[in-house]
């Protein structure tokens, strides 16, 4: 698979993401075809051009950090938005079990 269209697939899944859920890294490499790219998937989130509308600040690390957010304010500032879209975390770790996006 070109990596411009894994790359458009990712954004694709992304942009699917509800409000008040979340996916991980690694979950949106699989579901786009390539389950060893999570680190091509953060590079994509932190170079993403389209927010808000790929919302990639509902990306998170398998086991619920936030690891990164390139926009204004950081990893703060993602978590802000977060709480606001009725994400759910326990300490400073999204709750996957009941934010988790499943698709």
């Amino acid at each position: 698979m070109p990596l411009m269209n894994f790359k458009e697939k990712v954004y694709t899944l992304c942009s699917s993401i509800p409000k008040g859920k979340v996916a991980t890294y690694g979950q949106l490499a699989r579901l786009a075809g390539i389950p060893k790219a999570t680190r091509a998937v953060g590079v994509f989130m932190k170079n993403n051009p389209n927010a808000p509308d790929v919302p990639c600040h509902r990306v998170v690390a398998t086991d619920g950090s936030l690891t990164g957010y390139s926009g204004v304010g950081g990893i703060t500032q993602k978590k802000k938005m977060l709480i606001e879209e009725g994400v759910s975390f326990k300490n400073d770790k999204v709750d996957l079990s009941v934010s988790g996006w499943e698709i």
